[in-house]
């Protein structure tokens, strides 16, 4: 049996980010802008949450001539959950830090 790991700062960044806009198309370099990390930190993730499940990706021609085609990603149903269930998890933990009572 494999344990299952929580996923980096990094990860949920880019998880978060794809939720709050679950219709929009991604390209790699619009995640490193919208999120603030490196390729180096975004493409490793792209590519681990799309071999999970977690993300769809298609290739997607250019408009202008001569450009090479570029990987879109977004969520998947998988991945809306698991953003979903991340993002509640992550407001209990805050509320929980606040002293706040959480109603469940």
């Amino acid at each position: 049996m494999t344990r299952q790991r929580s996923p980096s700062k990094q990860t949920k960044r880019v998880l978060k980010t794809l939720y709050d806009a679950p219709n929009v198309w991604w390209h790699g370099y619009e995640l490193c802008k919208q999120t603030g990390l490196k390729s180096g930190t975004v493409y490793p993730i792209l590519m681990r949450l799309s071999d999970q499940g977690y993300l769809n990706s298609e290739w997607r021609m250019e408009d202008a001539a001569g450009k090479p085609p570029r990987h879109v990603y977004r969520l998947s149903s998988t991945g809306k959950s698991l953003a979903q269930s991340l993002e509640a998890t992550e407001k209990v933990t805050a509320d929980s830090f606040n002293g706040r009572k959480v109603v469940t």
